[in-house]
């Protein structure tokens, strides 16, 4: 395993990832690393759809060559 570290949560949010990780299969530290990739993900997803500004379809719609 690699190097480790503690972090302070609460025992309900304790409860929640050991059962999460236990219904999955998982370690916490595998279950809590696939959470924060979803939540990456998530706001990925939520800035590609945000519209575009005038300058960045400006930017975009510009002749490359």
């Amino acid at each position: 395993m690699a190097e480790t570290t503690t972090i302070r949560i609460s025992r309900e949010t304790h409860a929640r990832v050991s059962r999460l990780a236990a219904e999955r299969h998982e370690t916490i530290d595998e279950t809590v690393s696939q959470a924060i990739r979803a939540l990456r993900q998530d706001a990925m997803a939520s800035d590609l759809a945000t519209e575009l500004a005038d300058e960045e379809t400006t930017w975009l719609d510009a002749d490359a060559g």
